[in-house]
């Protein structure tokens, strides 16, 4: 079987990487990035791709990769992009291939509560894979309701290592997040706290790490980069501000805190205690919702304490951390490449949807830089119509 893997940011990268990873040995692989605004940087595709069997990553543009599919003739195409990105490479970039592959794609991290906006950006997909069993059932249900898609498939989250209890450490790690908290203030206070355990634990190696550092893409736009907020506030306190891969971090952690992100399951993998910050709201929007029920959430009070805990068992089992033998997602994605199976059809085929995929396609097809000057000109026009209205 050959699959060709295509990502288009960095935290889709390493979950592309990890998950080839875990397909059998027989299976040839590809991975490539597909152009766009977001593109990572070649740090942030080494420290995505550290760790697994990827070799170098070519970026292509959207008729490169439409070339290189041509050429390579996989069996599946696994499409680890943001969801417009998702929709307009099944649907026009890499449409018409023959033989048809089995499209393939998922989400890189926690999908609670499992959304139509992620069902209907997918729905030109064969499998879905996701990572718990409530996400299966969640997108199961959204799936038979809305329609469109293919089947949802299991798979544990391919980049949880496991590791020995941490001994002796005495590095402390605050995960980024750059959509929550969105405001300004929120952040500081964060640092505000990050800041009071450095000053009042000098053996602790306070740690910020970053998704991206200044002048860096990333899958979310960070209106406050939290390096840009400290160097503002005058660098009251000992913090150090690092980028790179997530495990080197933990590896010799004390103790994880973030607001909202997937590396909280990585710090539970390695045995890492661990704060889910609450303060801000426990609420879909804040992306933790998942976090209720597993004794990880606190506030910032109890972070300036550095006082960490240990997630409950029975979450853990329900949520991210089941055994592997349930995992079902190479099983389907094989019976489909055996097929014979109907393809996927796609929510977003409509004439109201036409405007949005265009819009997409700009992304893959026009470099970055041309298109940023673009939309600067675009939003110069609207503002000398505002002006002559």
């Amino acid at each position: 079987m050959k699959v060709l893997a295509v990502a288009d940011s960095d935290s889709y990268l390493k979950w592309a990487a990890c998950l080839l990873d875990d397909l059998p040995a027989a299976t040839a692989r590809e991975l490539a990035l597909v152009r766009t605004p977001i593109t990572p940087s070649a740090e942030q595709v080494a420290a995505a791709v550290a760790g697994t069997r990827a070799g170098a990553v070519p970026v292509l543009s959207a008729r490169a990769l439409r070339r290189a599919a041509e050429r390579i003739r996989p069996d599946v195409i696994l499409l680890a992009c943001t969801g417009p990105v998702v929709d307009v490479l099944a649907a026009e970039v890499l449409d018409g291939l023959r033989p048809r592959p089995v499209l393939v794609s998922g989400l890189p991290g926690i999908s609670v509560p499992a959304t139509e906006k992620a069902w209907r950006f997918r729905s030109g997909c064969d499998l879905l894979v996701v990572h718990s069993g409530r996400e299966v059932a969640e997108f199961t249900a959204l799936g038979e309701r809305l329609g469109g898609g293919g089947a949802v498939g299991l798979a544990r989250l391919p980049f949880l290592r496991g590791a020995p209890a941490p001994g002796g450490g005495s590095r402390v790690v605050f995960a980024t997040q750059a959509k929550v908290p969105a405001r300004r203030e929120e952040r500081e206070r964060i640092l505000f706290a990050l800041a009071k355990l450095a000053g009042e634990r000098p053996e602790l190696d306070v740690v910020v790490k970053l998704r991206a550092v200044e002048g860096e893409r990333q899958t979310h736009n960070e209106r406050h980069p939290y390096e840009r907020l400290w160097r503002e506030l005058g660098a009251p306190g000992r913090l150090r501000f690092v980028a790179g891969p997530m495990h080197e971090q933990l590896a010799g952690a004390a103790g994880f805190v973030t607001v909202s992100s997937t590396a909280a399951l990585e710090a539970i993998a390695q045995r890492v205690p661990l704060l889910v910050l609450s303060d801000f709201g426990v609420s879909a929007e804040t992306i933790n919702l998942v976090f209720e029920g597993s004794g990880t959430l606190g506030t910032l009070d109890d972070l300036a304490a550095g006082s960490f805990r240990v997630p409950a068992a029975s979450w853990c089992a329900d949520n991210y951390f089941h055994d592997r033998a349930e995992d079902d997602w190479v099983a389907l994605m094989t019976a489909l490449v055996i097929g014979p199976h109907t393809p996927a059809r796609s929510l977003l085929d409509g004439p109201e949807h036409v405007a949005a995929r265009r819009r997409a396609r700009l992304r893959v097809e026009v470099p970055p830089g041309m298109l940023k000057v673009g939309y600067r000109a675009r939003r110069r026009m609207r503002r000398y119509l505002r002006v002559l209205s």
